[in-house]
C-alpha cells in the first residue's frame, strides 16, 4: 500500500476505481456522476476513484453547476448565512449580556454592560463593592457574597482545622488547600467589603 501523503485517501480499500477500465484501487471518494438527489446534507452514495481520476474530477468540478443566476447570487453574497440567529453561549449559564443590535447608540450598549457589572459588584446588602479577586477568595472559602467579618473568621477557623496536617495525622495532601484558604482569608480581611 502506498504512503498516505495525499489528504483524503482512504487506505485499505479493496474496491477498484469506479472509472471503467481503470485497474487502480479506488481510494478517494467523489460524489456520484449525476450529482446528489434530495437533501444537500445527505451524504448519499460515493464513487471511489483512484488518484489520477479524482484529480481529473476535481479539475472539472463546478459548485454552481445547475444553479439559476439568483441561486448563484444568493450563495455568493458577502453576508450569506449571517441573517440566521445563532445560539448564545455562556460560561456560567446566566442570561447573556446585552446585544449590540438591541441599541441604536453603541454608547448605550456600553452603559448597559457597565450597569450590569456594577449590579454584580454590588451584590452585598451593605452595597460594598466586591472585586473579582474578592469573589474568587469567597468561593475558595465557600462563603456567599453577603458574608460579614464574623462569618469570614468562623469559616477560616473551620477550614484551617480541617486541612491542617496536625488534624490529618501528618497527611500533607491537603497542604495546597490549606495554602489557598490562608491566601483567600489574608486577601479578604484587607478588602474594603470586610473593613
Amino acid at each position: 500500500m502506498r504512503q498516505g501523503r495525499f489528504h483524503g485517501r482512504v487506505g485499505g480499500r479493496e474496491q477498484p476505481c469506479a472509472v471503467a477500465g481503470c485497474e487502480e484501487a479506488g481510494e478517494f471518494r467523489a460524489p456520484p456522476e449525476g450529482g446528489r438527489e434530495g437533501r444537500s446534507d445527505d451524504p448519499g452514495a460515493w464513487r471511489w476513484l483512484c488518484l489520477d481520476h479524482v484529480r481529473a474530477f476535481n479539475q472539472g468540478y463546478n459548485y454552481f453547476a445547475g444553479m439559476t443566476a439568483e441561486e448563484i447570487h444568493a450563495a455568493q453574497r458577502p453576508y450569506a448565512g449571517w441573517e440566521r440567529e445563532t445560539r448564545a453561549f455562556s460560561s456560567n449559564a446566566a442570561s447573556p449580556s446585552p446585544r449590540w443590535q438591541d441599541f441604536t447608540d453603541p454608547l448605550d450598549a456600553i452603559g448597559a454592560r457597565f450597569q450590569e457589572r456594577l449590579k454584580e459588584a454590588r451584590a452585598r446588602q451593605d452595597d460594598k463593592p466586591l472585586s473579582g479577586d474578592d469573589r474568587k477568595a469567597l468561593q475558595t472559602l465557600g462563603l456567599p457574597p453577603d458574608a460579614d467579618r464574623k462569618a469570614l473568621r468562623a469559616r477560616y477557623t473551620e477550614l484551617v482545622r480541617k486541612y491542617h496536617p496536625d488534624k490529618n495525622g501528618g497527611d500533607r495532601s491537603f497542604e495546597k488547600a490549606l495554602q489557598d484558604v490562608i491566601s483567600a482569608y489574608t486577601h479578604l480581611k484587607k478588602a474594603p467589603a470586610f473593613a
